[in-house]
């Protein structure tokens, strides 16, 4: 999926999804989809007539709503689409958080690479609500119980709230709709805390005492008309009480212009929301309902005898003419606005009829109107207007002319294709500075007019200097015809790399995400730097237009092509990236005190153009430590050229600690310590992740048995088999799929990754098997699993027992060894409550809350007011052999080099040997 390294997260699903919804999406299971678009291209609902007729949708309307969540997959997709492609609404999603804390179901990177994925894997989403996205710096920390925890966590109200001013302030929305209630019925803590800022935001975003510091950066106080919540009613209910709520949508209505509900359209974009496990998620048509109460408005009375509303808009004019009235007294300085307005909404409704008898007879008027807000913008913008009535005027009516340019060039079947190479020819997986590409650019005009280019260019960031462009302007393009233009590209040394504009120093530490660059804070990714945009003009004979140059644009982001894990390539936007990538392989390192006299370090180096430099690659080590190689010579030749570099490590002294091992590459006069991966999947966008050649290292002071071989199943993915190869445990993979013809009597203890039962059907067929191998004397580890009903109706334990969702979120928590006396907290290690100092995330999730007497519980812990928990790790004697489940969360323990929890895991291990 991505070729990344270990981190990456995903966000937690909304635990207060009722029983109904899962049932509802049950016969629907097997219906099979279409097969996805490309992540590059816009759907085939946004292009030819379809896309012509949304984005007409789109122009007569100045209707704003901004939804706000806490996650990706929390958002309302059915009310978004509804909206967004139903009714014309701009809409901005606002989601707090990128999932970082959560769990991944479909493989073992976690923390902020998985940022990344979800990022894309929600932005892939928004395509199909046709929705614009944003984000706070705040990070997932994992789950929460109470919006109390979850401030605390954030520092307080105010970053993530300032942030959401922010959005605010610049989207201008006329509607705010929280998805949550902010109340414990939520659930999850961030749920709530995600409605209880928006509610305080709502208020907070006009007061220009709230957040001066962007009052003084240029952004104005802004009040949206109304706020709503949601989760009034459970999610998916088809009834609600008449007092729960002020409106109710029905997301099941059947759209033409997308062949199915806005719900199910919805439900497409969701799916591609994998690691959150919502790849088999269908819903059958029907009506299908989504309830939010009106809980503050500035405006007045707008609900009916009854308390209900028909639209979130209602009581609000949001017609193009509307937005002169909202000026009040001050449109008398503005009197040709009004007419001009209606002037433009008149060009609109009639692009709308000729669009009926040809798409490309839209274009005309289309072109009339997008003059006419040009000279109404440039008015406004030497007005004497307000300066807070101005900047709204501008945001909508800027808006109108992209939207408006988009409907020409979909009028008029304009299409770009924009292609990198490099000089010498071949096709570039990067741009890295000091080196030049070729640009060629193709625009097609697939109307029945000819067109007339009058422009072309490079669009670079800001402080690139511009190269001559080799190509001649003022050419005629006939219908069905196509041209190139080619630009050449110098990538200047000290250019800015393509990755996340924020980062955190320890993702398994810290809850809030530094902004490396100001610029794009909220955004989900800057933007891609390099598009090409050609300018024409229509002459069309006859008509309204008759003898009338009118003039348009249209861009199109620069691709090349990279490789994914696999090797396949994949079509991206082009990218800036260092001539090369440095990492320490693997991030954590953890060395057995007992066993550490010399490890060994890889470090991977990949050159990302032909004819790198060559160079000398060193490593910086704690003081006394020492490599062999001191330095190694670096040569790569080719482009996308790896090569792994080995060193022997070989500490001063071992003692208990952590310390850093950072790599270094030097050449052709730069230094390289850092390295990045391409984030991607065939379903998702591209992006990449940066991180420091830096592996930390963990010194363990841990007993392994010499004896014990151990075999791993692997579930959903973890980085547990890592740690134990370092640490000295002797250790095989089984893969699932091979579990029914392998000889476990090889093995004196084997462990069931984490959700092992959830994701590998190969493991829930053989687990008779595996029962039979722990009575015959063996020790099998079952690590936690989500799938609650299906476990406990699999009945897979020795003896009954009930698995559940309760877990201990505080990392913190005391824990009470329920039996000192036990051999599991004394052989090979001796076990103290120091052992349960500095853990990360949470103690554990998914505990069992019933079990049979053979059941012994070994440990209790608890969330602050709660009652203990001592199903999160249970022993049981089976036969000859013992039978383990844990909850505890040793796969974000180990992996994170915490000494206590390796301890502990490594005496699970032990049990019954």
């Amino acid at each position: 999926m991505t070729k990344a390294p270990r981190h990456c997260p995903a966000s937690l699903r909304q635990l207060v999804a009722s029983l109904a919804f899962l049932l509802l999406l049950l016969p629907a299971l097997a219906q099979q989809t279409t097969e996805a678009p490309s992540p590059t291209q816009p759907l085939p609902q946004e292009t030819g007539a379809a896309g012509l007729k949304e984005m007409l949708l789109r122009l007569q309307t100045t209707a704003r709503l901004l939804q706000t969540t806490a996650h990706p997959d929390d958002e309302d997709g059915g009310m978004l689409t509804l909206e967004s492609r139903g009714k014309g609404v701009t809409i901005t999603l606002l989601t707090l958080n990128r999932g970082e804390g959560g769990q991944n179901k479909i493989g073992s990177n976690l923390f902020d690479v998985l940022g990344v994925v979800r990022t894309l894997e929600l932005t892939a989403a928004d395509r199909y609500y046709g929705v614009e996205q944003r984000f706070t710096r705040v990070a997932d920390f994992g789950f929460s119980k109470s919006a109390e925890e979850t401030f605390q966590k954030w520092g307080g109200h105010d970053i993530a709230l300032g942030d959401m001013v922010r959005v605010i302030r610049t989207f201008r929305p006329d509607v705010l709709v929280a998805r949550f209630s902010g109340t414990p019925r939520d659930g999850h803590g961030h749920h709530q805390a995600s409605s209880i800022l928006t509610q305080e935001a709502f208020r907070a975003a006009a007061d220009p005492n709230r957040f001066p510091e962007q009052i003084m950066e240029g952004m104005l106080p802004w009040q949206a008309k109304k706020l709503y919540i949601g989760n009034v009613c459970p999610f998916f209910a088809q009834t609600c009480p008449d007092k729960d709520y002020t409106l109710k949508l029905n997301t099941g209505e059947e759209s033409p212009a997308l062949g199915m509900s806005y719900i199910q359209f919805a439900m497409e974009g969701l799916r591609h929301q994998l690691s959150q496990g919502a790849g088999g998620w269908h819903l059958p048509p029907g009506p299908h309902f989504t309830f939010y109460r009106l809980l503050d408005s500035v405006l007045p009375p707008t609900t009916d005898k009854d308390g209900h509303e028909n639209d979130f808009f209602d009581g609000i004019d949001t017609s193009l003419p509307a937005l002169a009235s909202r000026l009040g007294k001050d449109e008398k300085s503005v009197p040709w606005l009004r007419p001009e307005l209606e002037k433009f909404s008149q060009k609109v409704k009639a692009a709308a009829t000729a669009s009926g008898k040809s798409q490309s007879d839209a274009a005309a008027p289309l072109l009339e109107g997008l003059a006419i807000l040009g000279d109404s913008v440039g008015k406004i913008e030497r007005s004497s207007l307000p300066a807070s009535e101005k900047l709204d005027l501008l945001t909508r009516l800027r808006q109108k002319q992209q939207q408006c340019r988009q409907a020409v060039n979909l009028a008029l079947n304009i299409s770009i294709e924009a292609e990198a190479a490099n000089s010498a020819g071949g096709s570039p997986v990067f741009a890295t500075p000091g080196h030049t590409l070729a640009i060629t650019a193709k625009f097609t005009n697939g109307s029945p007019f000819p067109l007339r280019l009058t422009g072309d260019s490079l669009q670079t960031p800001e402080d690139w200097r511009r190269q001559p462009e080799r190509h001649h302007q003022d050419r005629v393009v006939q219908p069905g015809a196509s041209v190139t233009s080619n630009f050449d590209l110098k990538v200047p040394e000290n250019a800015g790399y393509t990755r996340p504009y924020w980062h955190r120093d320890n993702p398994e530490t810290e809850s809030i995400n530094l902004i490396d660059n100001p610029r794009y804070v909220t955004l989900p990714f800057p933007p891609p730097s390099f598009h090409v945009e050609f300018s024409y003009e229509l002459n069309r004979p006859g008509g309204a237009a008759r003898g009338q140059r009118m003039q348009n644009s249209a861009a199109t982001v620069v691709m090349s092509t990279v490789r994914d894990d696999e090797d396949h390539p994949k079509r991206a936007a082009l990218a800036v990236a260092p001539v090369f990538s440095v990492m320490l392989e693997p991030g954590e390192q953890v060395i057995p005190v007992e066993e550490g006299a010399a490890t060994s370090v890889k470090v991977a180096v990949t050159a990302e153009v032909d004819h790198a430099p060559a160079g000398r690659l060193r490593l910086d080590l704690p003081a006394g430590w020492r490599a062999e190689p001191a330095e190694l010579p670096v040569e790569l030749s080719q482009g996308g050229q790896s090569k792994d570099y080995r060193f022997q490590i070989f500490p001063a002294s071992l003692k208990q600690g952590r310390t850093q091992l950072h790599a270094v590459l030097a050449a052709g006069g730069a230094k390289y310590s850092e390295g990045f991966s391409v984030v991607t999947r065939e379903d998702l966008n591209t992006f990449y992740y940066y991180q420091p050649a830096v592996q930390r290292v963990s010194i363990v002071d841990v007993k392994v048995p010499k004896h014990l071989r151990v075999g791993y199943i692997m579930g959903a993915g973890d980085d547990i088999p890592t740690v134990l190869q370092q640490i000295g445990i002797n250790l095989a993979m089984i893969p699932a799929e091979k579990l029914a013809g392998e000889d476990l009597s090889q093995f004196g203890t084997i462990v069931l990754g984490i959700r092992a039962y959830d994701t590998q059907k190969d493991v829930a067929a053989n687990n008779k098997k595996l029962l039979e191998f722990v009575s015959s004397g063996g020790t099998l580890v079952v690590q936690y699993n989500a799938g609650t009903s299906e476990f406990n109706s699999g009945h897979f334990t020795p003896y009954p027992a009930e698995l559940s969702r309760d877990r201990v979120t505080v990392e913190e928590a005391p824990v009470e060894i329920l039996d000192p006396a036990d051999s599991i907290f004394h052989d090979p290690n001796q076990i103290t409550q120091k052992d349960f100092d500095g853990w990360v995330q949470e103690r554990g999730l998914y505990f069992m809350d019933q079990w049979d007497d053979h059941f012994k519980p070994l440990l209790a812990c608890q969330d602050p007011g709660e009652a203990p928990q001592k199903g999160g790790l249970l022993r049981a004697q089976y036969g000859k052999g013992t039978y383990i489940y844990t909850g505890y969360a040793f796969f974000r323990q180990l992996p994170a080099g915490v000494p206590g929890a390796i301890r502990l895991y490594v005496n699970l291990l032990s049990a019954g040997h």
